[in-house]
């Protein structure tokens, strides 16, 4: 059946993740590739930052048993396995990039560049958005001049989302692990079985991980987990047919709150990519008192609810209705974002 063989990739996953991270963790340790803690930055003991390492390993090998044992019921595309060979292909220069930042810190430009770089090889293979689905539009054909460079500047900002919310312990794996999980869902309802294993393989290795990660993290996922984290969410939200639009949906909240600090950020004149100021809703929200793993799971509960929202709205194209529920979310996080940050100058004065 399809749906055990859909529960066995989760489970090898999941399981492979639980494995290897601890593996990773124990390497990171003897290399010294160890995270320390920094000022204003929530973190109180040295740990290893080599989690995401295990994590991509075990989506890697979750994958490659879809492949090696497949359902009798399916068939891939051969244009979904060329588009899947560019995006495993892709973790080649990817964990590179992000060895020599756990490794040496590189700086905002070389990893801009680097994440380019990463982002040009899934593309070189066919994997761009082509259209895009709109409210009262239907379904808009995009030429390959806007398509291309518009699919870089989303895998690029997916990367750095992810990156820049990792703050907190058990924070970035379990979101993303929601947004996997969510676009599974939706290509499942699709019947595109051969694409939704895909983002539960995601699933399954952030669910593994997670236990490592919980406060107090015993284990970071570090710049090759937030990197590849990032990536393969981006990457797996176009490969079966675009579905940008659940991915923004159900990563709203992360996703504006980083637009909210580079902003703040830039109104100080300070780079917005420079952390270490406690600008993140979750630091904020720890600066007025609240316990991390509570401040993780009213995130968590945020997400679950955008993701559920947008799945109660499933269509092939998106209605009035989704779009007055993203513009809801705007409105929401906003204002939650204004009231931390008011209420946080008011403790910071007191």
């Amino acid at each position: 059946m399809v749906e055990l063989w859909l529960l066995g990739v989760f489970v090898v996953a999941a399981g492979a993740a639980f494995v290897l991270t601890g593996a990773a963790g124990q390497i990171g340790q003897r290399l010294g590739m160890l995270d320390y803690p920094r000022r204003n930055e929530l973190q109180r003991s040295v740990v290893p930052r080599t989690g995401g390492y295990g994590i991509c390993a075990a989506f890697v090998l979750a994958v490659l048993a879809s492949l090696l044992i497949p359902s009798a019921e399916l068939e891939r595309s051969a244009e979904d396995a060329q588009r899947l060979f560019g995006v495993l292909l892709g973790l080649v220069p990817l964990l590179a990039l992000a060895y020599l930042d756990d490794r040496w810190r590189l700086g905002p430009l070389p990893q801009l560049l680097g994440q380019i770089a990463v982002a040009a090889v899934p593309v070189g293979f066919g994997l761009w958005i082509d259209n895009i689905a709109l409210p009262y539009f239907g379904v808009v054909a995009l030429p390959a001049w806007l398509g291309v460079p518009l699919t870089m500047l989303w895998l690029v900002a997916m990367i750095n989302t992810v990156n820049l919310v990792d703050v907190m312990d058990g924070l970035a794996g379990g979101i993303v692990a929601i947004a996997a999980l969510t676009l599974f869902v939706r290509s499942f309802w699709f019947g595109q079985l051969t694409i939704a294993v895909l983002p539960l393989a995601l699933a399954g290795a952030c669910v593994g991980y997670l236990p490592r990660n919980w406060s107090p993290a015993r284990l970071f996922m570090g710049t090759s987990g937030s990197t590849f984290l990032g990536y393969a969410l981006g990457t797996l939200a176009i490969i079966g047919g675009v579905k940008v639009g659940t991915a923004v949906i159900v990563l709203g909240l992360p996703m504006l709150d980083v637009a909210w600090v580079i902003m703040r950020r830039l109104s100080q004149g300070r780079s917005p990519l420079k952390g270490g100021d406690g600008e993140h809703l979750p630091q904020r929200l720890a600066a007025l008192g609240v316990r991390q793993p509570l401040i993780v799971l009213l995130l968590y509960g945020f997400c679950g609810l955008f993701a559920w929202l947008g799945l109660a709205l499933h269509s092939p194209v998106p209605t009035g209705a989704k779009l007055a529920v993203l513009l809801g979310m705007v409105l929401a996080v906003g204002i939650l974002l204004a009231t931390v940050t008011w209420l946080g100058r008011r403790v910071a004065r007191a």
